[in-house]
């Protein structure tokens, strides 16, 4: 049973437990624990915060991004956003590519479509001054150590702190979306009236999750004194949200289409997906979804603890989930941590540039891109065409307009044609069309697949081998990179009739229109397991025996272990939304202001040390003390932090006079 000072305590804590706030570190004072407790609260008293009108989600993708929204109003209905100016052919423009353009003294020009013709059309002698920048996004899952200074590096070669691009692009989108949202309504639509939810990878660490949402405050789309106006969403959840409302219409189901009516499931794959375009195409116009409130035919096939696979494949990363259904509501639990890695489709293009350098020599490739960026572009949207034409059972050659400055530049560099080049190089399935044309044979374009779509089997058939995994009744292929007949044909080959493929109908849009679904109901995944295992370094009392004497450090007469690690969450852990982990912790001194501990994160699942390998610092709790002076010969701080969110945040209060302390946890400055 409570006292009444622990409810009001919990209570004060359920409130301020609703804002993540970073902010920066300072010192390290000497902290000893004094009680820790792992509480488990009651997981459906989740504060409830303001209510929107309207939840726009933005899905940042690396090659391309969108948005979508839904009135709370009537949450089945998910509108797409209007159609972009621009488009490419061959490539259906739901979403514009994520493309930006800064004017020379590094104004926002453009972002999208518009960015990418106006930056073309500029005479090359000024196109050099100009900022382009595209598929931007993976530098914050490749970056070791991502801070607010982390820099990008544009077409022209200048390099521009990566801070102010996304937030360029937020509030890109913020202005876009509600511009919309003010013509639909016939007024002034105002931004405290929308949720924001913006998707990220499951796989990025958290100081990438956390440099969104800084970039969210300095783009103006939320403040930071209302955190929770944004919510950052998991793309591979948000598309297992979608999923359970697909009706059998909306998807194509690879695993029933054995060799059924004399087609063999070969064949099947490009029909299925073809058809499947053609019934988006004609639905295009509307651009509302309908989610039905009941659950999608194939989830009522699912029983209390199936299980099934999200695999996400977009541009620049693949990220894959296991969920588990727990019904009657058709919650979903997380059985096994996100996994996946950078093998996205962009690694095809590393693979056409790769082949480029071999033909042409990397020194002119390099030279070119600085050179000629706008033709650079051009040539790489005309691989992009042809990259989607790719399938397992073509036979005739794929052909790839070279652009005039191109071959123009090439001879001046080498004093010889573009075609002798061809000729005098050993890669013989790569020849030279009378049209101006790089001529492909099939073969040629399956190989640039195969290092992308060997990495991606390869990590499916790690995770089906995990024990967690067995008995997987459905596997989801989403994002723009399922479209590929070849991945489709890899991932069946693979599974060899284990589980049913399912590929829904508008697979670009998928995690779109699930993360408009999460904005509007943020607790249907009620168990997440934590990717790292965080904790932090304490001083224990030494035990002889136990303790490695080198970590023996002596104080007032009393002997310590220092390095402890404290484990908050381990690997793999399953967490509950709205589980806390509680701990108290003392200032060193009674003067002091603020107590700053650092909190470790480590990839194994048990931790005796922090010194040992594979530990590393990842981030501050900052405990703000200040103001908060009690006659209590012991201040007791009590901390909690909650991990089963998309996010981790903490808040603390001080024990003797029940008031808040000012507490967050930083990831991106240290």
């Amino acid at each position: 049973m409570m006292t009444e000072k622990e409810t009001a305590t919990e209570k004060i804590i359920t409130d301020a437990m609703a804002n993540p706030s970073p902010a920066k570190s300072m010192g390290d004072p000497g902290i000893t624990p004094l009680s820790p407790s792992h509480t488990q609260n009651d997981t459906d008293q989740v504060p409830s915060g303001p209510s929107f009108v309207v939840v726009v989600a933005i899905d940042f993708g690396t090659t391309s991004s969108g948005y979508a929204y839904a009135f709370t109003k009537e949450p089945e209905c998910i509108h797409t956003m209007r159609r972009w100016e621009g488009g490419d052919p061959g490539v259906s423009n739901q979403k514009t590519p994520t493309t930006i353009l800064l004017t020379p003294d590094r104004k926002f020009h453009s972002f999208g479509y518009a960015a990418r013709d106006f930056y073309h059309d500029l005479d090359p002698s000024e196109s050099k001054q100009w900022l382009y920048l595209e598929k931007f996004k993976m530098k914050l899952h490749t970056t070791a150590n991502l801070s607010i200074d982390t820099d990008l590096q544009a077409a022209n070669g200048k390099r521009v702190k990566a801070l102010d691009i996304f937030a360029y692009a937020l509030a890109f989108f913020k202005e876009q979306a509600l511009k919309e949202l003010s013509d639909q309504t016939g007024g002034e639509f105002d931004n405290n009236d929308v949720r924001w939810v913006i998707t990220v990878p499951a796989i990025w660490k958290m100081p990438a999750k956390q440099f969104m949402r800084e970039a969210a405050y300095k783009s103006g789309l939320v403040f930071r004194e209302n955190p929770e106006q944004l919510i950052i969403a998991l793309e591979p959840e948000a598309a297992s949200i979608y999923c359970r409302k697909l009706r059998l219409h909306q998807m194509v189901d690879l695993g029933s289409q054995t060799t059924q009516n004399g087609f063999s499931p070969t064949e099947n794959v490009g029909s299925g997906m073809t058809q499947a375009k053609e019934h988006v195409r004609r639905n295009r116009q509307s651009r509302t979804f309908l989610v039905e409130n009941v659950i999608g035919e194939l989830w009522s096939e699912l029983e209390e603890g199936d299980r099934y696979v999200v695999v996400d494949c977009g541009g620049g990363t693949v990220d894959l989930t296991v969920h588990q259904i727990r019904l009657p509501e058709g919650h979903l639990k997380e059985l096994y941590k996100a996994s996946g890695g950078p093998y996205g489709s962009i690694g095809i293009d590393y693979e056409f540039e790769k082949l480029l350098c071999k033909i042409f020599g990397q020194d002119f490739i390099d030279q070119f891109k600085i050179k000629r960026p706008a033709a650079w572009v051009d040539l790489m949207i005309a691989f992009e065409s042809r990259k989607r034409a790719a399938a397992p059972d073509r036979t005739n050659p794929l052909n790839i307009n070279l652009p005039f400055s191109f071959i123009d530049y090439y001879k001046k560099f080498r004093g010889h044609s573009v075609e002798h080049a061809l000729r005098k190089s050993n890669v013989d399935f790569v020849k030279w069309s009378s049209q101006g044309m790089l001529r492909m044979n099939p073969d040629a374009m399956n190989s640039l697949f195969k290092p992308t779509i060997d990495h991606i089997i390869q990590h499916l058939t790690e995770l089906f081998d995990k024990p967690e995994v067995s008995d997987i009744k459905f596997l989801f292929l989403v994002g723009g990179f399922a479209e590929s007949p070849l991945l489709q044909q890899a991932v069946q080959n693979m599974l060899q009739g284990r589980s049913r493929i399912i590929i829904p109908h508008d697979v670009g849009l998928t995690i779109l229109k699930g993360a408009v679904l999460f904005g509007l109901d943020p607790s249907i995944i009620k168990v997440r397991r934590s990717p790292l295992t965080y904790g932090v370094g304490v001083l224990n009392r030494f035990v002889e025996g136990k303790h490695p004497p080198e970590k023996l450090l002596v104080k007032d007469g009393t002997r310590w272990c220092t390095d402890v690690f404290d484990t908050f969450i381990s690997a793999d852990q399953s967490v509950a939304l709205g589980e806390m982990v509680k701990r108290s912790y003392t200032p060193a001194k009674p003067s002091q202001q603020v107590i700053v501990i650092h909190v470790y994160c480590s990839e194994k699942e048990s931790v005796g040390f922090i010194s040992e390998h594979g530990i590393r610092k990842c981030g501050t709790l900052r405990l703000d003390v200040s103001g908060t002076e009690s006659t209590a010969p012991r201040r007791e701080i009590q901390t909690l932090m909650q991990f089963g969110d998309t996010e981790i945040r903490a808040m603390a209060v001080d024990v003797s006079t029940g008031r808040t302390v000012k507490a967050s946890i930083d990831f991106l400055s240290h």
